[in-house]
Order: structure tokens, then C-alpha cells, then sequence
């Protein structure tokens, strides 16, 4: 098929970013007001587009947008067309002598303590570069990452996917914390068994940190006395300090998110230390933006951070 024959096809750039939106946003509504359009434009043009692919794009299922499979496949044509422009931006921006265009990161909940503080000289060094920072559970980085929507992502337990580059850059020690007048506050060599008789506040299910809790306790044959589920890492610290249960937390979250009426305990078998790392699908072609954020972390980055948290 010539060039122009699958133009007709695909439609216009502005047709594919408007489905785009759509679909991310998950509303024609909401699609409008990001891309700031009239809902009548939007809809004008997705039926353009259906008309030009030959196929229904999607079904209007009470409030909801439920993507046909033609649809989804024209989705995924239009995110690769569309990081193919800003590639192509990033690399004559280079050519120029310019680092400029735009970071897409990832980030697992407890990378959003220190995350920012890496990106903070990167942004320095590198002024015309936007970053696009996302925050997620575990699991929601991870449906991220299958539809290669960002550049970069940061878990402490990436997916065991081949079709992964991960790159290990940062420890991520897991302490055990109680309010700090908790009878085991001081205690030297706790047993882990008896922390695990204690009430214990676990994050959610699809987050990083209880999963590295559940394999870790499941390795050392201790169940934990679990009384509370809660979705974030702030919400448990302030349980804990409201004297709810102990819990384990990234020491991250205590150097960069505040220990005040904390305690981390010493107990035997604990820290859990996972490791930090970016990751990006082997398939996807790394942007000039992407690469130098990279050598960033590599060269000096990482270093900075690791003085940050040991000051």
C-alpha cells in the first residue's frame, strides 16, 4: 500500500491524537476538555476516522466507551504514529546541538518520595526538556507498561518479561515501623514472629510493597496478623502513629515523606531489601530524551541521590 492510499486509511494525525485522547480519558467528554475542543468536534471526527478505517471504532455501553477490537488496534497505530513525531522532534532537536522534548515516566506509589528529587538536577541540567510524570500502584504501572504508553517506569519488582530492559539503580530497604512509643519501640533483635502477632496495616492489593511483604514473609514461613488494608503509604503511617498496628514501609517514605511519631523497629529478618529499577520494553526504540535521562542516573544521578538519602 502506497503512502498516500494508507493516509486514507489511518486518517489524519489530528483524527488519531483526538482517539487518542478518547481513549485514555475513557469519555468523549473528558477527551474534549483536555484537548480543550467542543464534544461535537470530537465526535465529528472520530466518526471521520471510523469512516476512513471502514470500522466501528467503539460501543457506547451505558456511560461507558467500550473499544471495538478494530478500534483498539487503530489505538495502538495512532500512540506509535504519534512517538514517532516526538522522536523525530527529540532527534532533530539533537542534531540542533538541543536536549529538548518530553520525559514520559512511571512510577510505582513509593518512587514518587524520591523520584522527584533525581529529576530535579535532571531538569536543571537540561532546561527544555517537560517531564510527563506519572503515579501509580503496581499494577497500574504494569497495564501502563503493556501498552508502552511512557518512555520509562520504576518499580522495585518489574514483571518477569523478557520483553523487558530493566536497569537496577537504587536499593529500597523495607522497615518495620510502630508508633514511637510502641512497647517494641527500642527493642534490640525482635523475633520476626513476634512483629508478626502485632495488628498489621498491608498496603493493597497490586501494590509493589505488599508484594515484596507477601513473598519475603512467605519465605521465612510467618503469616502476619493483618487488620487493616489501606491505599496509601501516608494513610498507614498516620494509622500507625494513631496506634491502629505496626507495618512495613519503604525507608523512603521516612526520609523523604517525614518519621515524626514513628519508631522503626529492629527486628530480626527485616529489613526486605528489593531493588530500584528502570525499565523499558526492548521493543520500543528509546527517545534522545529518554537515553539522556538514562546516563543521567547512570553517571552522576544515582550518586547524588544516595548522599541525599544517607545525609
Amino acid at each position: 500500500m502506497n503512502p498516500s492510499r494508507l493516509h486514507a486509511h489511518i486518517g489524519t494525525v489530528r483524527q488519531l491524537e483526538i482517539l487518542l485522547a478518547v481513549h485514555q480519558q475513557g469519555s468523549i467528554t473528558a477527551a474534549a476538555e483536555a484537548l480543550h475542543l467542543t464534544q461535537p468536534t470530537v465526535s465529528m471526527q472520530l466518526k471521520k476516522l471510523a469512516s476512513a478505517v471502514n470500522a466501528r471504532l467503539y460501543d457506547q455501553v451505558g456511560r461507558k466507551l467500550v473499544f471495538t477490537e478494530a478500534g483498539l488496534a487503530v489505538v495502538a497505530t495512532a500512540r506509535e504514529v504519534l512517538q514517532s513525531f516526538e522522536r523525530l522532534d527529540m532527534t532533530l532537536s539533537d542534531l540542533k546541538g538541543m536536549k529538548a522534548g518530553t520525559l514520559k515516566l512511571a512510577v510505582v506509589t513509593t518512587a514518587k518520595y524520591f523520584i522527584p528529587h533525581l529529576l530535579g538536577e535532571f531538569c536543571k541540567l537540561y532546561p527544555a526538556i517537560d517531564i510527563d510524570f506519572k503515579v501509580g500502584n503496581r499494577q497500574q504501572i504494569i497495564d501502563r507498561l503493556e501498552t508502552g504508553e511512557d518512555d520509562l517506569y520504576v518499580f522495585s519488582h518489574p514483571p518477569d518479561d523478557h520483553a523487558l530492559q530493566a536497569h537496577n539503580f537504587l536499593p529500597n530497604p523495607l522497615v518495620a515501623i510502630a508508633p514511637e512509643h510502641h512497647p517494641l519501640a527500642g527493642e534490640k533483635r525482635i523475633p520476626l514472629q513476634i512483629f508478626a502477632n502485632e495488628p498489621f496495616l498491608m498496603r493493597e492489593n497490586g501494590s509493589g510493597t505488599r508484594h515484596a511483604i507477601e513473598q519475603h514473609m512467605t519465605g521465612c514461613e510467618v503469616a502476619l496478623n493483618v487488620r487493616m488494608t489501606i491505599e496509601s503509604n501516608e494513610a498507614i503511617k498516620h494509622a500507625v502513629i494513631s496506634g491502629l498496628g505496626v507495618s512495613i514501609l519503604s525507608s523512603h517514605t521516612l526520609t523523604f515523606g517525614g518519621r515524626t511519631g514513628l519508631a522503626e523497629l529492629d527486628v530480626q529478618q527485616l529489613p526486605i531489601t528489593p531493588t530500584w529499577y528502570l525499565v523499558h520494553l526492548k521493543s520500543k526504540s528509546l527517545s534522545v530524551v529518554a537515553q539522556t535521562f538514562l546516563d543521567y542516573v547512570s553517571d552522576s544521578g544515582r550518586d547524588r541521590l544516595l548522599a541525599t538519602l544517607n545525609s
